[in-house]
């Protein structure tokens, strides 16, 4: 798949990865969070994709990746961080943190529940 990946100057797109599962589609927003110390939107986008994740251009300078189980916005943001948020299968927030950690990431993560009230926060 990394090899199938698309570059053009400033932007890492895949189609290759699973798109979200229909169930997910419609509950909305339920995590958010921040990789800190890190301010390369495409190089974390490339790495959703060599690890299997779709990705595509969202905004100027953001990023979307999906998986069958959870989709993301990656967005920079003035300053050191990147922030993050989308919809996960909140059975599977400990698998996003894992993968974040094996980027090499340090990331912090709120999941919510239907009534946005924070019900976990998962760090590394």
């Amino acid at each position: 798949m990394v090899d199938r990946l698309l570059h053009t100057p400033g932007v890492d797109l895949s189609d290759e990865g699973r798109k979200l599962d229909s169930q997910w589609i419609d509950v909305g927003n339920n995590v958010c969070g921040v990789l800190h110390d890190h301010r390369d939107a495409p190089a974390v986008a490339a790495r959703f994709v060599g690890a299997g994740w779709s990705s595509r251009s969202s905004t100027w300078h953001g990023y979307e990746v999906e998986t069958s189980w959870c989709r993301l916005e990656i967005d920079p943001v003035d300053g050191p961080d990147i922030l993050l948020n989308g919809v996960v299968d909140p059975t599977r927030l400990d698998e996003l943190g894992r993968l974040l950690g094996s980027f090499g990431l340090p990331y912090e993560l709120e999941l919510s529940d239907e009534n946005n009230v924070t019900v976990r926060e998962i760090k590394g």
